[in-house]
């Protein structure tokens, strides 16, 4: 990810903070329509569960300029996932969801370049994730 990537996503995530409580349920609303399967992972209140959700985007977005010191805490959160029943095919889901919030919360100013570098910020973060757990289940 590109320095310009990184103001790029950290810019528009300011724009979604205000309506955090709405992109969480926007995301939510999307991630089980785009695989049912994964509302049986969640078994805690689901607005609770959406504030938790703003709170790791926050810090994730808010630590992109100095990643080699977030990545640990990254690889933990994927460690973590992993324990919850989280499947690695499932962070497709996951970043489906992600880019359609986006795009419905910051409307016109989702523009293509605004894409790919949340697309690529996305792909950095999961593969850190997924690279955490891939000796898990040997």
């Amino acid at each position: 990810m590109t320095p310009e990537q990184v103001r790029i996503v950290q810019s528009t995530w300011l724009k979604v903070l205000p309506i955090k409580s709405t992109a969480a349920r926007l995301f939510y609303d999307k991630l089980f329509e785009i695989d049912p399967s994964l509302k049986e992972l969640f078994h805690t209140d689901i607005h609770d569960q959406g504030e938790k959700l703003m709170q790791i985007i926050d810090a994730a977005v808010n630590g992109l300029d100095r990643f080699d010191q977030v990545r640990p805490v990254v690889k933990e959160l994927g460690r973590r996932h992993a324990g919850y029943g989280v499947k690695d095919h499932q962070y497709g889901s996951v970043g489906a969801a992600l880019l359609w919030t986006l795009e419905q919360s910051l409307s016109t100013e989702f523009t293509m370049e605004v894409h790919d570098a949340w697309t690529t910020v996305y792909a950095v973060l999961s593969s850190t994730m997924r690279e955490a757990t891939a000796g898990m289940s040997a």
